[in-house]
């Protein structure tokens, strides 16, 4: 079951970038050259951003594009794996991860309780509806790895920062 909260959203493919990359980020790891690669997107005329909404790389990747929204006209899509995915935040996590999604333009749930797989299942509705993706990738095994994968299988080009 995929909802679209918000029926007038169209996602073009060629125009929409995702992203995908581990919840604890490592000492390497630099907002700016994602920034950059955003912004290199932005002008070759990409529009809409799919965010997995998790905490890590997902909570940057949100909060950057909130800022770039101020110059750029874009859209932040909020793919949700399940209604209940903030069930293990903290209470902090959980006030900024509402805030997220209500901010968002749109919200897409693509089921609307955990299974085992929905978090899987959102990584490849993401891929599926995007022509780049945008990976912070340090381990070759795990959700990340394995999105990668599949949209290198779906000859979707991918950005490793």
């Amino acid at each position: 079951m995929i909802k679209n909260f918000d029926n007038d959203l169209i996602i073009e493919k060629a125009k929409t970038c995702a992203f995908t990359g581990h919840r604890k980020l490592q000492i390497d790891f630099e907002v700016k050259k994602l920034e950059e690669e955003v912004i290199k997107l932005i002008e070759l005329g990409y529009e809409n951003f799919l965010v997995g909404m998790a905490l890590g790389f997902d909570t940057v990747c949100f909060n950057l594009l909130k800022k770039l929204k101020i110059n750029y006209n874009i859209k932040i899509i909020a793919c949700m794996p399940c209604l209940d995915q903030d069930k293990s935040f903290t209470f902090l996590q959980k006030q900024d991860y509402e805030k997220m999604v209500n901010s968002a333009d749109y919200r897409i749930l693509i089921s609307e309780h955990y299974t085992k797989y929905c978090m899987h299942k959102r990584n490849r509705f993401m891929v599926d509806n995007c022509s780049r993706l945008i990976a912070y990738l340090r381990e070759d095994k795990g959700g990340t790895a394995s999105t990668v994968k599949y949209a290198e299988s779906k000859n979707v080009k991918t950005i490793i920062i």
